[in-house]
């Protein structure tokens, strides 16, 4: 069955003819005159509508003691911010809604997460235009999350959090450092942390609807150019900034301090994106990433297919 929605929604995404035109009667306030889309095919239906996949919006939590679902190689996304309890995102939920609107500390944040690209970021949701507050808008670009939000209906490409469409096309977006690692990791640091609770929706948390993915040959829905140096599309990379480190050469090395950044890995996070089970998943490791005082820095750990495709001039870190 799952074969068949895949197949399903990959016939949808590449008939459709990606103009501008075909999409207003879904998004009419939207300005698709104001846009930084060069080519107007690149964007596809992922097959669900516009909230089709529901973001969360002002998530409830609870403490790490209480936390009874959650198995300990399963990984979730870190926030840490001073002053306030660390919060643990979920990557359970975050697979089938994608986008958590929260307020921590007085700042409002969007956690984002876009299982194609496997890229988790945490965005400042405070903008020109004021505090915005996303959903998922069902188009893809590259095979990554568009984003919209509710407030001027413009597009927002998630892995890079930049405005694409609309009002606030070329704006971007703060992003906050946070980092995925495994619950028994959070939870073993931050006894006194927060975990997101299981939100109020008919949704089979903690199964992952892309089995497999991961260690697939292409990417689902994407045509653009496979990574350099022999790279496989959907190898992990921590990118920061526009560098890009191979989750092997990390995972080989322990420890890589280089170009002002130093990344460390260590055993024990399962992939959300291989087995049913997603604490079932093949351990890919937790990394963290900070600068030379030893400050956490805003990364991402995506898959090399999309690295390449929005950063195609970025650096490869292949060492040797």
């Amino acid at each position: 069955m799952r074969k068949l929605v895949l197949a399903a929604a990959m016939v949808l995404g590449t008939s459709l003819q990606a103009d501008p035109s075909f999409w207003v009667h879904e998004w009419p306030t939207t300005d698709f005159e104001n846009a930084s889309i060069d080519d107007w095919a690149e964007i596809l239906s992922g097959g669900p509508p516009k909230d089709g996949i529901p973001a969360i919006n002002d998530p409830s939590f609870h403490r790490v003691e209480d936390e009874r679902d959650l198995a300990p190689l399963e990984p979730v996304i870190t926030l840490e911010r001073d002053g306030q309890p660390a919060r643990a995102y979920p990557i359970r939920y975050l697979t089938w809604h994608e986008i958590v609107n929260d307020v921590v500390g007085g700042v409002p944040v969007a956690v984002t997460f876009c299982p194609l690209c496997n890229s988790g970021i945490t965005f400042d949701r405070r903008t020109s235009a004021g505090v915005l507050t996303f959903g998922v808008s069902g188009k893809l670009r590259n095979s990554d999350m568009i984003m919209y939000d509710r407030e001027t209906q413009s597009w927002w490409q998630q892995a890079i959090g930049r405005g694409i469409v609309g009002q606030m096309n070329g704006a971007e977006l703060e992003t906050l450092p946070s980092w995925m690692e495994s619950w028994e990791v959070f939870a073993a640091r931050n006894p006194d942390g927060l975990v997101m609770s299981e939100p109020n929706f008919q949704r089979a948390y903690g199964t992952n609807p892309y089995q497999g993915y991961d260690t697939s040959r292409q990417p689902f829905l994407y045509a653009g150019e496979v990574p350099p140096h022999g790279i496989p599309s959907l190898a992990r990379v921590v990118r920061v900034g526009d560098r890009a480190w191979p989750l092997t050469r990390l995972a080989q090395e322990g420890q890589v301090s280089e170009a002002g950044v130093v990344i460390s890995w260590s055993a024990g996070q399962a992939s959300a994106l291989d087995s049913r089970v997603i604490g079932a998943g093949r351990d890919v490791g937790n990394i963290r990433v900070r600068d030379g005082q030893g400050r956490d820095l805003p990364h991402d750990v995506m898959f090399a297919f999309s690295y390449h495709a929005f950063w195609p001039n970025g650096e490869w870190m292949l060492g040797g």
